[in-house]
C-alpha cells in the first residue's frame, strides 16, 4: 500500500478593485494511484506588503510559476498600487 502525496494550484483568482490574486492550493493524498482525501489551502497576494517601515513590492519567488505570472501581467498599475496604500493607510503617531 503506497501513499502518496501530491501538493498543487488548484485555483488562481484575481478579485476585487485593487486586484488581489488569491491561490488555493490543493493537497491529494493517493493509495496506489486511489485517491482517498483532499484539503484545500488559501491565501491572497496583494499589490504592496508594508515592511514595518515602508511600502514595498510583494516578494513573489515562493509562489507558483503561474501566479508570478499573473502578478507580472501589468495587473499592478501605480494606480492600484496607490489605491491599496491609500485603502491601508497607517495611523499618524503623534
Amino acid at each position: 500500500m503506497a501513499l502518496t502525496e501530491v501538493i498543487t494550484p488548484d485555483k488562481i483568482e484575481v478579485v476585487g478593485d485593487l486586484r488581489d490574486v488569491q491561490v488555493r492550493t490543493a493537497t491529494i493524498v493517493y493509495r496506489d494511484d486511489v485517491e482517498i482525501a483532499r484539503s484545500f489551502h488559501r491565501h491572497v497576494v496583494a499589490c504592496q506588503v508594508w515592511n514595518g517601515s515602508a511600502w514595498e513590492e510583494p516578494d513573489l519567488s515562493g509562489e507558483y510559476q503561474e501566479v508570478q505570472d499573473i502578478c507580472n501581467s501589468g495587473i499592478w498599475t501605480d494606480e492600484i498600487k496607490a489605491a491599496y496604500r491609500e485603502m491601508n493607510a497607517l495611523p499618524v503617531e503623534e
